[in-house]
Protein backbone atom coordinates (compact mmCIF):
# COMPACT_ATOMS: atom_id res chain seq x y z
CA UNK A 1 0.00 0.00 0.00
CA UNK A 2 1.45 3.63 -1.17
CA UNK A 3 0.85 6.61 0.53
CA UNK A 4 -0.47 9.38 -1.20
CA UNK A 5 0.68 13.51 -0.89
CA UNK A 6 -2.21 15.36 0.57
CA UNK A 7 -1.55 18.80 0.11
CA UNK A 8 -4.42 19.65 1.85
CA UNK A 9 -3.18 18.48 5.36
CA UNK A 10 0.65 19.42 4.91
CA UNK A 11 -1.14 23.10 4.79
CA UNK A 12 -3.38 22.92 7.35
CA UNK A 13 0.24 21.42 9.31
CA UNK A 14 2.41 24.31 8.27
CA UNK A 15 -0.72 26.94 8.95
CA UNK A 16 -0.63 25.46 12.94
CA UNK A 17 3.27 25.43 12.95
CA UNK A 18 3.05 29.19 11.98
CA UNK A 19 -0.15 30.19 14.24
CA UNK A 20 2.59 28.02 17.39
CA UNK A 21 5.11 30.26 16.26
CA UNK A 22 3.59 33.48 16.59
CA UNK A 23 1.63 33.03 19.63
CA UNK A 24 4.26 30.31 21.38
CA UNK A 25 7.42 32.22 20.12
CA UNK A 26 9.53 34.61 21.67
CA UNK A 27 9.75 37.98 22.30
CA UNK A 28 10.79 40.74 19.91
CA UNK A 29 13.64 42.05 20.58
CA UNK A 30 13.99 45.44 22.54
CA UNK A 31 15.68 48.61 21.88
CA UNK A 32 16.20 51.23 24.74
CA UNK A 33 18.27 52.81 27.08
CA UNK A 34 20.49 50.21 30.14
CA UNK A 35 21.88 51.38 33.42
CA UNK A 36 23.10 49.29 36.49
CA UNK A 37 21.94 48.84 40.27
CA UNK A 38 24.17 51.01 42.70
CA UNK A 39 26.86 49.26 44.48
CA UNK A 40 24.75 50.01 47.73
CA UNK A 41 22.72 47.80 46.92
CA UNK A 42 24.57 44.93 47.49
CA UNK A 43 22.52 42.28 49.61
CA UNK A 44 19.48 44.00 49.21
CA UNK A 45 16.74 41.58 48.53
CA UNK A 46 14.68 41.59 44.54
CA UNK A 47 11.79 41.43 43.38
CA UNK A 48 12.13 37.61 42.87
CA UNK A 49 13.34 36.86 46.68
CA UNK A 50 16.88 36.69 45.42
CA UNK A 51 19.75 38.99 47.11
CA UNK A 52 21.15 41.10 44.91
CA UNK A 53 24.97 40.30 44.12
CA UNK A 54 26.68 42.68 41.84
CA UNK A 55 28.78 40.44 40.81
CA UNK A 56 26.44 38.20 39.17
CA UNK A 57 24.77 38.06 35.81
CA UNK A 58 21.48 39.40 36.41
CA UNK A 59 18.96 42.14 35.42
CA UNK A 60 15.67 43.52 36.14
CA UNK A 61 12.97 44.12 33.70
CA UNK A 62 8.98 45.50 34.10
CA UNK A 63 7.36 42.28 32.58
CA UNK A 64 9.50 39.42 31.75
CA UNK A 65 9.31 36.62 33.77
CA UNK A 66 11.98 35.75 37.13
CA UNK A 67 13.85 33.41 34.89
CA UNK A 68 14.34 34.64 32.11
CA UNK A 69 17.24 34.22 30.01
CA UNK A 70 18.41 37.75 27.72
CA UNK A 71 21.65 38.46 25.59
CA UNK A 72 22.00 42.14 25.71
CA UNK A 73 24.14 44.20 23.64
CA UNK A 74 25.73 47.54 24.00
CA UNK A 75 25.01 48.77 20.38
CA UNK A 76 27.58 51.29 20.49
CA UNK A 77 30.85 49.03 20.90
CA UNK A 78 28.75 45.18 20.00
CA UNK A 79 29.86 44.14 23.35
CA UNK A 80 27.13 41.57 24.87
CA UNK A 81 26.15 39.73 27.78
CA UNK A 82 23.89 36.94 29.03
CA UNK A 83 21.94 37.69 32.02
CA UNK A 84 19.35 36.36 33.93
CA UNK A 85 16.06 38.22 34.92
CA UNK A 86 15.32 37.76 38.96
CA UNK A 87 14.05 41.35 39.43
CA UNK A 88 11.69 44.54 38.60
CA UNK A 89 12.80 47.40 36.73
CA UNK A 90 13.93 49.92 35.76
CA UNK A 91 11.91 52.42 37.61
CA UNK A 92 12.80 55.06 35.06
CA UNK A 93 10.66 55.54 32.30
CA UNK A 94 13.16 55.86 29.65
CA UNK A 95 15.03 52.66 30.92
CA UNK A 96 14.36 49.58 29.91
CA UNK A 97 16.91 47.13 31.82
CA UNK A 98 18.95 47.20 35.17
CA UNK A 99 21.87 45.33 35.26
CA UNK A 100 24.09 44.22 37.39
CA UNK A 101 27.53 45.62 37.78
CA UNK A 102 29.18 42.67 36.52
CA UNK A 103 26.98 42.84 33.67
CA UNK A 104 27.66 46.57 32.80
CA UNK A 105 31.33 45.79 33.29
CA UNK A 106 31.41 42.72 30.43
CA UNK A 107 29.29 45.61 28.41
CA UNK A 108 31.45 48.50 29.02
CA UNK A 109 29.00 50.82 30.13
CA UNK A 110 30.19 51.54 33.84
CA UNK A 111 31.84 54.89 32.89
CA UNK A 112 29.09 56.30 31.26
CA UNK A 113 26.43 54.82 33.78
CA UNK A 114 24.08 54.38 31.05
CA UNK A 115 24.14 52.53 27.43
CA UNK A 116 21.35 52.20 24.60
CA UNK A 117 21.22 48.52 24.52
CA UNK A 118 19.54 45.29 22.40
CA UNK A 119 18.01 42.97 25.06
CA UNK A 120 17.05 39.64 23.01
CA UNK A 121 15.36 36.95 25.14
CA UNK A 122 16.61 33.77 25.03
CA UNK A 123 14.98 31.40 27.32
CA UNK A 124 11.53 31.43 29.17
CA UNK A 125 11.43 29.19 32.58
CA UNK A 126 8.46 27.37 31.99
Amino acid sequence: MTKSFNANALMALCLLLVSWLAWGGLPAPQEGMASYYADSLQGNRTASGAKYDKNALTAAHQTLRFGTRVRVTNVANGKAVEVTINDRGPHTKRRIIDLSRAAASKLGILDAGVAKVRVEVLEVPD
